[in-house]
């Protein structure tokens, strides 16, 4: 019987993510490019506190995009090692890292960048970074980490990147957010395996408890059955002595039954 292919949402964060993203630029498209810089661009310094929408911004930024190319670019990357990541970490956690590199980042271009920001280019290399690190679990650093860093530092700093809205800071920031996140939370199969390796301790020791139990159960059927023996050996005693015969006159005993005159 051949097997049937069908169609997994296999990453649901990431493919929301994604999809999200590509509604709101085609919603704002049709909005006459009105809709990202009201909703979704964070703003800059000095942050507007009577502004409420200000708040939300500083979230939402992540899924605004300049134009089409910009999204795609990001895309690219995030699809690409989005579910990667979200296999290796679960998708909640992957949720919560791409939530607080997106607070983190809109947070600091808030207190110290004039423009506004919007993009995801700060996911987009807090993914890279945080692949980078696949092998942390092994108490190793790897090279391709530091190279990955010295590469795209190198490039921030060095102003390759100078689209408009697109803040070399949110680059940066992602990247130290992964790298933060890359050596403080263990992917989920290390944590799985942890789990399992501490059931299958608690397992040996039950058992451990489970071969003592049968020589204490052992001693107490024993004692059952001697105190079982004992109420049996007097009842039969007793049995005996009840069913023995009387005496006979043959024994030398004597009896009178009358006396008969003629």
């Amino acid at each position: 019987m051949k097997k049937r292919w069908h169609i997994t949402y296999n990453a649901p964060v990431t493919l929301t993510f994604a999809l999200f993203c590509a509604l709101v630029l085609l919603t704002d498209s049709l909005l006459q490019h009105q809709l990202i810089p009201a909703l979704f661009t964070a703003p800059g310094a000095p942050f507007d506190y009577h502004n409420p929408l200000n708040f939300l911004r500083l979230l939402t930024h992540v899924f605004g995009h300049a134009d089409w190319n910009h999204l795609l670019g990001n895309l690219a990357f995030i699809l690409l090692l989005g579910p990667l990541m979200e296999e290796r970490y679960g998708s909640p956690m992957l949720a919560l890292m791409m939530t607080a590199t997106a607070l983190v980042t809109g947070v600091i271009n808030a207190c110290l960048i004039p423009a506004g920001l919007l993009g995801a280019s700060g996911i987009v290399f807090m993914l890279i970074v945080l692949a980078s690190l696949s092998t942390i679990e092994k108490g190793e650093i790897p090279i391709s980490f530091i190279f990955i860093i010295a590469i795209y530092l190198g490039r921030e700093l060095g102003g390759g990147a100078k689209a408009a809205n697109v803040a070399t800071v949110a680059h940066i920031v992602g990247g130290l957010c992964g790298s933060l996140f890359g050596f403080m939370i263990a992917p989920k199969k290390r944590a799985a395996k942890k789990s399992g390796d501490e059931k299958t301790a608690a397992a040996k020791t039950t058992h451990s408890a489970d071969e003592a139990k049968p020589q204490t159960n052992y001693e107490k059927l024993r004692e059952r059955l001697r105190e079982r023996q004992e109420q049996l050996r007097q009842t039969t005693g007793n049995a005996a002595q009840a069913t023995r015969p009387a005496p006979s006159s043959a024994d030398g005993e004597t009896t009178v039954l009358g006396t008969l005159s003629l």
